[in-house]
């Protein structure tokens, strides 16, 4: 149970995390030679630098992230940690070469290719993950390739790009509920947006699974997250996470509440009821935790 006290504005702070939400430190000799030689090539992991809970867990099952696209996002959601600004055009072309190296070096059997928003470029980065999975796919064809992507602003030509580049898994995270969604996501981000871009890949793409994700905690309740769910089924999703919001700073909005771990039990049990093929539910699950297991469960499916 957590502890409240309350700020001078009248407004709840949450104290003392419950003792299942503190990580542990990565450790082991492969996480130590991994990341001695990811230094030695300049390569960088998402789960590195957002000092992931679930890094040794997710390293261990030969998954990683790779953010690409920079590291200054043109949005500013109230939710995250990443640095905001105008990146004026400036893109890395070795990303690809880097993203290849990355599954090779690593021994990799799923990488995740995530990015900041880049509403600066034409085509909103479209083309930039397009030449990445175009490029592990040449190099690695057994390595499966999971995107999780920024709306493209729902324009069909640069969703196409994407989606063609032929990745295993297609990622958009619609963060929260409805009614939270503004102040939580940037006003450029949408509700009805990310299900628009879902709904795209759904009916162009059948053939490669959608997912998305919802953060707990913000303050939504049981209907509204009921009413999510059914809306990311309606509109094709097939993978479903829930996970703990953890405030990065003081500057974003507050913890509203931590859930208990029967909570999370609970969500995963609705969601299945729902429809999803696969969920991943509990206060560490981030979108990316553990993507590897929902391959894992089409080939015992498929046994």
């Amino acid at each position: 149970m957590e502890k409240t006290v309350f700020n001078k504005y009248g407004k709840k702070n949450l104290k003392g995390k419950p003792s299942f939400l503190k990580s542990k430190i990565p450790k082991g000799d492969n996480y130590v030679q991994v990341k001695r030689s990811l230094r030695e090539k300049g390569l960088f992991t998402v789960c590195e630098e957002a000092k992931c809970p679930n890094l040794s867990e997710c390293w261990a099952d030969k998954t990683a992230t790779m953010m690409i696209l920079g590291d200054t996002c043109t949005r500013a959601c109230k939710f995250c940690n990443v640095k905001t600004g105008n990146p004026k055009g400036l893109l890395d072309p070795d990303e690809p070469r880097k993203a290849s190296e990355m599954v090779e070096l690593m021994s990799l059997d799923y990488i995740v290719i995530t990015s900041v928003d880049r509403d600066d470029l034409p085509d909103f980065g479209a083309g930039q993950f397009a030449s990445v999975v175009n490029q592990v796919n040449l190099d690695h064809p057994k390595v499966k390739v999971e995107v999780l992507i920024p709306d493209f602003a729902v324009v069909p030509e640069h969703m196409h790009t994407l989606a063609k580049s032929r990745p295993f898994v297609i990622a958009q995270n619609i963060e929260t509920v409805k009614r939270l969604t503004h102040p939580v996501r940037d006003r450029r981000a949408g509700y009805d947006k990310t299900l628009n871009a879902l709904k795209f890949y759904r009916d162009n793409y059948p053939d490669i699974a959608t997912k998305s994700s919802i953060m707990v905690g913000l303050g939504e309740t049981k209907e509204e997250l009921v009413e999510t769910m059914m809306d990311l089924k309606e509109a094709g999703v097939k993978v479903i996470t829930f996970g703990q919001y953890l405030r990065p700073t003081l500057a974003h909005l507050e913890v509203q509440r931590y859930y208990e771990l029967e909570e999370y039990d609970h969500l995963k049990k609705l969601a299945y009821d729902i429809g999803f093929e696969f969920v991943a539910s509990g206060p560490m699950v981030r979108s990316s935790y553990k993507a590897a297991d929902y391959f894992k469960y089409l080939e015992s499916k498929n046994a």
